[in-house]
């Protein structure tokens, strides 16, 4: 078996595929890619047995056709370091793989494809629902949501991305009891519905491998999905359960309202929370109608910090605590000039918001609050 393709091609379809192999893995199979030749298209592989991820990679040359495993780390590690040129592959029936090109030649010991573990599909007979969207749909909805999902192994179902699909829209939703996101994009139409919890991994990759803008099929069972564009398919599977009802917990009586420009309260938070308590990570807000004024301390090391940043606000005036790396989180998610936040008292959660949604979307965010004994 023998085929050519230009290295920095290959580099950049093995490096994504390589994004869903552990660091360690309880078979060493896996520790490889699964490469594949039909014809002129060389398939390539990963998986971790919960997720599984597949390029399709145009070649030139082709002879024979066949499977092998190959280590991946050390693959991708010499793709990255040869520089751009065509490179030639062969496989030799003892299995052995030589990679080589006009000044060098690499030889790996290959393993049969055969032994390689493939993605186990659902056994049960419900029919599955197919539906397509604009990857920038998935991703917009995961990069908006992501990083409120849970890294508690005690709450198992937050720990990923809930996708609550309707005909007509689709809805992304993260927490872990202290924030919460959800995102809505009315500008596609499914035309079905469902719903899954995809795990924070298999998230992160959908939000890598299908950055550019192209269409998605998309098809899911009761227990994964399967992801596919012209060049990769992806598989991954669910959290089983069911998520928590997220609509109830959005406060629907805000009605203080705080507006402000998003970079300046970003800032001032940023440097007033380099005073906080590390083990509580308070930092304290007064707001009045014309401003707001920060405060933090570390009564360990006997520091504070305190700034001023102009608003408007509804309200007379309001004292509230909230997380400084959580506040960082969502500022920094908020893409528009202005953030607005809807408060209603010390005790109940905040609603940040952009000042200006993007068409079809809306993006909310909820933030409880932290106990505040005094300013």
């Amino acid at each position: 078996m023998k085929f050519n393709v230009p290295s920095k091609t290959l580099y950049t379809y093995a490096s994504a595929v390589n994004k869903v192999i552990n660091s360690k893995n309880a078979l060493i199979v896996l520790n490889n890619f699964l490469m594949s030749l039909d014809g002129d298209t060389l398939t390539i592989t990963g998986s971790d047995v919960e997720n599984a991820l597949t390029a399709r990679v145009p070649v030139t040359e082709a002879e024979g056709s066949g499977s092998f495993c190959i280590e991946a780390k050390r693959f991708v590690d010499l793709l990255k370091e040869i520089p751009e040129q065509g490179i030639t592959v062969e496989v030799d029936p003892r299995g052995n793989v030589r990679v080589s090109y006009s000044s060098g030649q690499y030889d790996f010991v290959a393993i049969d494809g055969a032994e390689y573990p493939m993605f186990k599909k659902d056994e049960d007979d419900t029919e599955p629902k197919v539906f397509t969207c604009p990857s920038s749909t998935i991703v917009r909805g995961i990069e908006n949501t992501l990083f409120a999902a849970s890294t508690d192994d005690y709450r198992p179902l937050m720990m990923g991305v809930f996708f609550d699909i309707k005909p007509d829209q689709m809805v992304f939703v993260a927490t872990d009891t202290r924030k919460l996101v959800k995102f809505s994009d009315k500008g596609v139409n499914p035309g079905i519905s469902a719903s899954c919890i995809v795990p924070a991994k298999p998230a992160t990759i959908l939000r890598s491998v299908f950055s550019s803008d192209e269409e998605l099929t998309i098809t899911l069972t009761a227990k994964s999905a399967t992801i596919e564009n012209t060049t990769f398919s992806f598989n991954c599977r669910f959290i089983q359960g069911n998520f928590p009802d997220y609509n109830r917990v959005i406060p629907r009586n805000n009605n203080l309202t705080l507006t402000a420009d998003r970079l300046t309260l970003l800032n001032a938070v940023r440097r007033v929370g380099l005073f906080v308590d590390p083990g509580y990570g308070l930092e304290k807000f007064r707001i009045t109608p014309s401003e707001v004024e920060l405060k933090s301390e570390d009564n360990n090391l006997m520091m504070s910090a305190r700034e001023t940043v102009p608003c408007s606000f509804t309200g007379e005036q309001l004292i509230i605590g909230f997380s400084a790396p959580f506040l960082l989180e969502m500022l920094n998610t908020i893409s528009t000039q202005d953030v607005v936040i809807n408060l209603s008292d010390p005790g109940r959660p905040g609603i940040f918001r952009p000042a200006e949604e993007e068409d079809n979307t809306e993006l909310i965010m909820l933030l409880m609050p932290m106990t505040v004994g005094e300013f």
